[in-house]
């Protein structure tokens, strides 16, 4: 068995390698926006290019299976860290506003896609299986709901990996487009534009880069609030979400079925939380009256700029980790019902948010 020590040795090169990208990316945005547009702020986002990056060199040079170690490692947990400190910027009048307007939004979507998938799969010939994974994979958590999901209705090997390179897919690509629409069909609102990210992008991680690239691009930090409270709203969905799945496809014969709540439930949804409440708590001890306001809202602008390079970092190692010749090989049926499904994601919430607009102050 590996030790903590070698494991800890064995991740360290391909961390380095995403933080290197990061460096890298801030680099070529600076280059950028001084050198040819003589502007502070370049218009592409550092987020933007760590991922193109990360691609354009992850399928030009095939990464070291050692580097991938480190790769995977940031994905999943440098990637969650990242998320958690993204709460340190948030209050709790703020996650209460955010997340009452976006519970039902999340809920219209959930059901949105669910309603097109069963209707899809009579019209295009693939496996029920897959239908069912791309349903939970675009309108809850990506790749994560996938591989949740899996198990409980004893999907194949196959039709898991077809289902995570859909949502891959699509997600990348909303993830790199969406933030400029946002931001000019709702004329840079951020409560709009951070609800409409939070539900029409699939993964985590995308939704956290997009907001983080309208936030940089757009100079508008709120959008990147809303869109972590509203896609974190939809993770915690998977515990409802799986075991109706498993009903629906088994005829509510669970027996034979493997299913945890424990083993499903996003524990970094909690760290964020906590950190919400880590600076609640410390506005209120560390104020101008005690002395040591400076201190704490440094500590503060700290955390900041750490959950953005992590959040750098997990898209340079996504980017690194994408093979375009594996989507390629895999065949179009799955992928135009994926894309369906993405597209009505972003329909229905854009037809909410216009909907409900007049509510929205």
């Amino acid at each position: 068995m590996q030790s903590k020590f070698q494991y800890i040795k064995s991740i360290i090169p391909g961390v380095i390698l995403a933080l290197i990208f990061c460096l890298f990316s801030q680099g070529i945005n600076n280059l950028i926006a001084i050198e040819i547009f003589g502007t502070i702020k370049s218009p592409i986002s550092t987020v933007l290019i760590a991922i193109l990056l990360g691609i354009i060199m992850g399928n030009a040079f095939t990464p070291r299976p050692g580097m991938m170690v480190g790769l995977d490692f940031t994905q999943q947990y440098i990637l969650k860290l990242g998320i958690i400190f993204l709460g340190i910027r948030l209050s709790f009048s703020d996650l209460i506003k955010f997340g009452t307007i976006a519970v039902p939004l999340v809920i219209f979507c959930i059901i949105g896609v669910l309603i097109l998938i069963k209707i899809l799969i009579k019209k295009v010939p693939i496996s029920s299986k897959m239908s069912y994974l791309i349903a939970i994979g675009t309108s809850v958590c990506g790749a994560t709901a996938i591989v949740a999901t899996a198990p409980v209705i004893n999907a194949k090997k196959t039709e898991v990996a077809y289902a995570i390179a859909n949502i891959t897919l699509f997600g990348v690509i909303a993830m790199l487009v969406y933030p400029y629409f946002a931001g000019w069909y709702f004329e840079n609102n951020a409560l709009k534009s951070g609800l409409f990210l939070g539900t029409s992008i699939h993964e985590t991680s995308q939704v956290a880069a997009a907001g983080l690239i309208y936030d940089q691009q757009f100079n508008n930090p709120e959008t990147l609030d809303v869109s972590t409270v509203t896609k974190l709203i939809r993770n915690t969905f998977l515990v409802i979400l799986i075991p109706l799945f498993a009903f629906l496809y088994n005829r509510g014969e669970f027996k034979d079925q493997k299913y945890s709540i424990l083993s499903i439930f996003p524990y970094f949804v909690i760290g964020f939380i906590g950190m919400i409440i880590v600076r609640n708590l410390g506005d209120q001890f560390f104020s101008v009256e005690t002395g040591n306001f400076y201190a704490w809202s440094k500590f503060i602008e700290y955390l900041k700029i750490l959950a953005t390079v992590f959040l750098t970092m997990a898209m340079a190692a996504l980017g690194i980790s994408i093979n375009l010749s594996e989507l390629k090989s895999m065949g179009y049926k799955p992928f135009v019902v994926g894309l369906i499904a993405a597209v009505t994601v972003g329909i229905i919430s854009l037809i909410y948010i216009e909907t409900l607009k007049n509510f929205f102050i």
